[in-house]
């Protein structure tokens, strides 16, 4: 194998190109430049288990290696995929197995310089010497421009049948659908259906604050995936994969205009942790 370097320059703060990268819909444009459709499923945390996979379920099986936010990624590739499942090792893959992908991001003075380090095998060096140099011409335009969607996981160890029923049944949703302790959800009412609505209360328990939050249902492929819009039009989208008998929950969600972007990550990601909490106990 051979090791090849990328690099580019994004007008943009380190955290906003480390979001372009690993951002889901913002990691399936990108890498849309080596195969339209490429997607990885993963809770994304160092020591994971990776799946790198087209639209057919083929690709590779690799290990998050190592994960310093705003800093590094590194993959470490072992072997290949097919139709979702690992494939036993063959002399093809002994050839690049172990191979390493490497991602840094340095910033100055409000530039961040993405370098990437990969080793190949030299026969697909003309190829990638070719198309990485588009994707991260996607990769910048992706983070100099505003932020189009925003991502959020969990991974639960319970089975995919109770993961969708505490996601989706009021009863559940009142026990979890809250940020902070402060908060919580006194009524959920949810009508699961294409073209019916959801409604969940939002409440400070001082009495002082209250909304309701509610959304009408695009999309529903039980245990698999839900698409909704909110009342304001901004477009959610909940996938549920499953790895290793896991259950990794993933939120995109289009991002409003009044809060940091930090803010509402930082927001839908605590409710998330509390339906991890709840679903688990």
């Amino acid at each position: 194998m051979k090791r090849q370097t990328f690099s580019i320059d994004i007008n943009a703060p380190k955290e906003k190109v480390w979001y372009s990268l690993w951002d889901e819909e913002n990691y399936e444009a990108w890498v849309s430049a080596f195969c339209e459709g490429s997607y990885a499923i993963s809770d994304w945390n160092e020591g994971s288990k990776i799946y790198f996979l087209d639209q057919n379920g083929s690709g590779m099986n690799s290990k998050i290696a190592t994960k310093k936010p705003f800093e590094t990624m590194t993959f470490q590739h072992f072997g290949e995929l097919k139709e979702y499942t690992e494939l036993p090792e063959t002399e093809t893959t002994k050839a690049w197995s172990g191979a390493e992908e490497r991602y840094d991001l340095k910033e100055n003075n409000g530039i961040t310089t993405v370098n990437v380090e990969i080793d190949l095998v030299e026969k697909y060096l003309d190829y990638f010497n070719d198309v990485f140099p588009k994707a991260l011409e996607k990769l910048k335009a992706i983070a100099e421009n505003e932020t189009k969607t925003i991502t959020v996981k969990t991974r639960l160890d319970v089975s995919l049948e109770e993961v969708w029923n505490k996601f989706t049944q009021p009863e559940h949703i009142v026990n979890w659908n809250f940020a902070s302790d402060d908060w919580h959800c006194p009524k959920a009412e949810n009508h699961l259906d294409v073209g019916k609505n959801f409604v969940y209360t939002m409440a400070s328990k001082d009495g002082e604050m209250s909304f309701d939050f509610t959304g009408t249902y695009q999309e529903i492929v039980p245990l698999k995936k839900i698409v909704y819009h909110i009342a304001d039009g901004r477009k959610v989208t909940v996938k549920f994969d499953v790895m290793d008998g896991k259950v990794i929950l993933t939120e995109n969600f289009e991002p409003e205009n009044i809060h940091s972007t930090t803010l509402q990550r930082d927001g839908w990601q605590s409710i998330l942790d509390n339906f991890k909490k709840y679903t688990e106990q």
